[in-house]
């Protein structure tokens, strides 16, 4: 059995863009009732988040960036950011918890005292690109977390797998050109953020899924492009964009993935983690919408993450 590290903050709950908004706080306490439920989170050894240091930010956005973002941040109220992205008095804190709770899961993996790690956090960071936050998203927590995986020693090349129904347009903005780095995303499309980049050979794999896809065909397309590529690449470490909004049941996107597809990439993942890198794995949560699919979705992938 793997051990298996599970970090959040209760201040993340805290963070709000407006009542009744589908990013909401009740997701945290979705997923984490359902691990109890599960009787997976007494198998888990939890984690506070810390909140991430300005040089973390700064592996991936610009000084500029990260002060506008800090400057923004209201002591009350609300500041929109864009259509879809405002901040509470509270999201700023959540946003570096979100960030930091990356960073501490790379040293917990890297350092040998866990096999793989899952951050329960929010805001999701995978939109926000290198000057932009959209999305729900402020920070580009899992491109920080890769970037940063790679300063630690024997840690070469890193791979980030993102399945959330929406593309990684963000992590995709924020590791630009690095050869030390391998991102596929598989989304629906057409569906925000309506773009996504050319694929590079071995190192950028883009799957955009029709709207109606189901299990079966998110299956045979990661199968085709990504886990061949994915192996070649031959990573020394593994990071998932854990989106759970490609689920049936969401009420943002179309895509027809179940609680046992989830099942199904996430040990496809922990099985590449373990031929290539000792099974060193960080998942980080993104979207998942419908509270009940995303506990469900949720518990699903930190059982495989466990077994």
């Amino acid at each position: 059995m793997a051990k298996t590290a599970l970090l959040t903050h209760p201040d993340c709950v805290k963070h709000e863009i407006s009542p009744g908004h589908p990013e909401q706080p009740a997701r945290i306490a979705a997923i984490m009732d359902e691990l109890v439920a599960e009787g997976l989170f007494q198998m888990l050894q939890q984690f506070e988040a810390p909140l991430a240091d300005i040089e973390h930010l700064l592996l991936a956005h610009p000084q500029d960036y990260i002060d506008s973002v800090i400057n923004a941040s209201p002591s009350s109220g609300s500041v929109q950011l864009d259509a879809d992205t405002a901040m509470n008095e509270h999201s700023l804190r959540a946003a570096m918890l979100a960030a930091g709770a990356g960073v501490k899961a790379v040293d917990l993996v890297v350092d040998g005292d866990f096999d793989n790690a899952f951050c329960v956090v929010r805001p999701p960071g995978h939109h926000a690109e290198e000057s932009t936050a959209m999305g729900f998203c402020f920070f580009g927590s899992i491109a920080v977390a890769a970037l940063y995986a790679l300063q630690k020693p024997g840690i070469k090349k890193v791979a980030i797998i993102d399945f959330d129904v929406h593309h990684g347009n963000g992590t995709e903005d924020l590791i630009g050109d690095h050869s030390e780095l391998f991102f596929c995303s598989s989304f629906q499309h057409p569906l925000y953020p309506g773009k996504f980049g050319e694929n590079i050979p071995g190192r950028k794999i883009n799957i955009p899924l029709a709207a109606g896809s189901d299990g079966a065909e998110f299956k045979k397309q990661m199968q085709a492009d990504c886990l061949p590529a994915l192996r070649e690449f031959n990573p020394d470490m593994v990071f998932i964009s854990a989106g759970f909004d490609a689920h049936k049941d969401d009420p943002l996107a179309g895509l027809n993935l179940l609680e046992e597809d989830f099942a199904w990439i996430t040990a496809e993942l922990k099985s590449v983690a373990t031929e290539c890198c000792e099974g060193r794995l960080v998942s980080m949560l993104e979207g998942g919408y419908d509270l009940a699919a995303l506990g469900r979705s949720a518990a699903v992938h930190v059982k495989e993450l466990i077994r």
